[in-house]
């Protein structure tokens, strides 16, 4: 029996302008009343997670910064931060690679240092609590359980070719677009869901996950239903194998309505 459904956001429920599926609400109202419950799971911050779902706030849990923060009723259930050596070590690898700009991410609050565009854009679009300082002292003082890094020419052609070798010790990985995160070698989405399962006594048969990039792949792979959407990364869509409609087409919305009738994708 599904007991829970976890979703990836961007490129996978959120059509292409990131904007949720009309009726999405309705359908987590249909999932509750079944006894399923409802997962976002993103690299966003929890506070952005938070108002995005705030009229099913009673109704889901929030799985944030890539599976480092898991919350449930606005309580605080899980935050892996990250040591501060390894943090200062990661923004000495960082500023090596060029055009490459880190935010360090708390349960509260995005920090940002450089003010170069369009990173500057994008940090203030996406994350909606976010501050400039100096990215060292904020490692001494705060819970940084990610480093976000806006990487200008492109993760696969540039950090991606560097950063593994500078950190061998950390997850790095790329979560769409421009971006790629670094965070503890456990602190991914899946072990995120591990996490879940154990806080509620959830199997892994008890779970269906969608996914479009390789930051869900640990996700898809702890559960027992994985999907990805059509129009997801490819290698990804190849160790799946499972697909649904594209994101523009809804596929996620239309998954989860079935599942209110009973019946797996």
């Amino acid at each position: 029996m599904i007991k829970l459904v976890a979703s990836d956001l961007d490129g996978t429920l959120l059509d292409n302008e990131g904007k949720l599926p009309e009726g999405i609400f309705p359908a987590i109202e249909k999932l509750s009343a079944r006894g399923i419950l409802f997962c976002p799971a993103s690299g966003r911050q929890l506070t952005a997670l938070k108002k995005m779902f705030e009229p099913v706030s009673d109704k889901i849990l929030i799985m944030a910064e890539n599976g480092a923060i898991v919350s449930y009723k606005n309580e605080l259930l899980r935050c892996d931060s990250l040591p501060r050596s390894d943090i200062l070590c990661a923004l000495d690898a960082i500023s090596a690679v060029p055009d490459a700009h880190p935010l360090l991410c708390t349960p509260d609050c995005a920090y940002y240092q450089s003010e170069e565009q369009p990173f500057l854009t994008y940090v203030r679009a996406s994350y909606i609590s976010n501050a400039k300082g100096n990215l060292k002292k904020i490692a001494l003082s705060e819970k940084v359980c990610k480093i976000a890094v806006y990487d200008g020419k492109g993760p696969e052609n540039n950090g991606m070719k560097i950063l593994p070798a500078r950190l061998p010790d950390l997850r790095i990985i790329q979560s769409g677009g421009n971006w790629l995160d670094i965070s503890q070698k456990h602190a991914d989405k899946g072990q995120a869901l591990h996490f879940i399962f154990e806080k509620f006594g959830f199997s892994k048969e008890d779970c269906v996950a969608f996914g479009d990039h390789m930051n869900d792949y640990e996700m898809l792979l702890a559960c027992g239903h994985p999907y990805v959407t059509e129009n997801a990364y490819p290698p990804l869509k190849q160790k799946i194998g499972k697909i649904i409609p594209s994101n523009a087409d809804h596929g996620v919305l239309k998954s989860i309505l079935l599942l209110c009738e009973g019946i797996l994708p």
